[in-house]
């Protein structure tokens, strides 16, 4: 019986994973990320955003959603721009991706966009945040990018909330990258600032151990758990892992 087959049978159990769709039409992910032009639709993406975003929920949506992986080289980053993509195009209203991935930044890349500047001089800068905000093809929507400040001087978490409470001001939508949870202080606290997290999870590395320990993580930290996507699956998964929240 392989690990991951052993991952969805304790996952189906304790109901955890909430947000995917059928096998897997995700491209499979390739050992770099490369500026691209625009992609078509994905199905999977726009039920992602579907189940989080949509109007007709009874329940007012989030917000900001912050997307995070379980490892340094997960696709986490990619499924944030290609739901930021989506949104942008579905709905009238504005959003912003957003790089806080310092360690490792791929959003600009994902949408072949620039990184002059961005969220690491917004933090030791008085200009508004939006001024940090790069437009991308939709006329809606926008990037923010790592920027070039070494990672290693940090802004304090009180100058991360200020700036984040002014991108909620600015922005109808934020979607954010975040660092993996192997950097746990960074991964929950970014969690914290959002409206929750979406866990990217891939089917054919992630343990279950190490996935529940990022659920209890996430907990502990007072972080809501959205939903979960099931990434570079190659089998059929049951209904069950599916039904939204």
């Amino acid at each position: 019986m392989s690990k991951n087959f052993e991952l969805l049978q304790r996952v189906a159990k304790d109901d955890f994973f909430k947000i995917s769709s059928g096998p897997s039409t995700l491209p499979q992910k390739s050992l770099f990320a490369v500026p691209r032009a625009a992609e078509p639709p994905n199905a999977e993406i726009e039920k992602l955003v579907q189940r989080l975003f949509s109007p007709n929920r009874e329940v007012a949506g989030p917000k900001a959603v912050s997307f995070s992986g379980l490892a340094r080289d997960d696709r986490s980053s990619w499924i944030c721009a290609r739901a930021g993509e989506t949104l942008a195009k579905q709905a009238d209203k504005s959003v912003c991706l957003v790089e806080a991935n310092l360690w490792s930044p791929q959003l600009h890349l994902h949408l072949g966009a620039g990184n002059v500047h961005g969220l690491a001089e917004a933090l030791t800068s008085n200009e508004p945040i939006r001024n940090f905000a790069a437009p991308l093809r939709e006329p809606n929507f926008w990037l923010i990018p790592s920027g070039r400040a070494n990672p290693r001087v940090c802004a304090s978490q009180e100058r991360y909330r200020e700036r984040f409470a002014e991108l909620r001001e600015a922005f109808d939508y934020i979607l954010v990258s975040a660092p993996a949870l192997s950097r746990e202080a960074d991964a929950t606290f970014t969690g914290q600032l959002a409206d929750g997290v979406v866990l990217v999870v891939e089917a054919n590395r992630s343990r279950r151990e190490t996935v529940r320990r990022a659920k209890e993580q996430l907990e502990t930290a007072h972080v809501r758990i959205l939903g979960a996507v099931l990434d570079q699956r190659t089998f059929p998964i049951p209904e069950k892992l599916y039904r939204w929240l």
